[in-house]
């Protein structure tokens, strides 16, 4: 029992690694269905932004004290019952059982705050001022009923956050076909905006 449970943590922060977090995820939603008038359930994503650049200046061994720090804020700002995990390099995760999307925002902005103010000190003697994150948040039921529906409203939500300027917290949306005579979701639209800004096009047709 002992080693299973070291096979999903995370050998760097101690958090649920990936297998781990997948495997109490699908049992979280499965009781939030369940449970008397469907309890709610929340999922957000997060990574650190631009961490390429950090790992680049400052080298891998601030990189990993960066991420370190990162899940330690997390834990200091959620209850005993949150499922929380890092998915893969700078990406984390955090499931908050019981929680509608907006209190889940709250709590992912005030661990995006904290650790937005603070301050590393790295072996060459500099200091990384504030680690940047930027987060998404999709809830049951009211996003999605499935891990994979949850999942995609979330990193949506994530990749809007990016687009936007980054070091902020989006919360997931209904897509809906807009304008009517087109066949882009509004997700969609947004990524094709971006896109013609960084091609210099003025207008996207449809």
């Amino acid at each position: 029992m002992i080693k299973a449970e070291v096979a999903q943590k995370d050998d760097l922060t101690g958090l649920n690694n990936r297998k781990g977090f997948l495997e109490r995820f699908s049992e979280m939603l499965t009781e939030a269905k369940v449970s008397p008038h469907e309890a709610p359930l929340s999922l957000t994503l997060m990574d650190v932004d631009k961490f390429s650049i950090i790992n680049d200046q400052y080298g891998h061994v601030a990189g990993d004290h960066v991420l370190v720090a990162v899940a330690k804020a997390i834990q200091a700002h959620v209850s005993a019952d949150a499922l929380v995990g890092r998915y893969g390099g700078d990406e984390f995760v955090i499931v908050y059982p019981g929680m509608e999307r907006e209190q889940a925002f709250l709590n992912m902005e005030k661990i995006r705050q904290e650790i937005s103010q603070q301050q590393l000190a790295v072996s060459d003697g500099s200091t990384i001022q504030g680690i940047p994150i930027s987060g998404g948040v999709a809830s049951f039921p009211m996003d999605g009923r499935s891990e994979n529906e949850l999942w995609r409203k979330a990193d949506q939500a994530l990749y809007r956050a990016k687009v936007s300027g980054r070091n902020q917290i989006r919360l997931a949306y209904e897509e809906r076909m807009v304008p009517k005579t087109t066949h882009y979701t509004q997700t969609q639209l947004e990524r094709l905006s971006k896109l013609a800004e960084e091609r210099g096009v003025n207008d996207i047709e449809t």
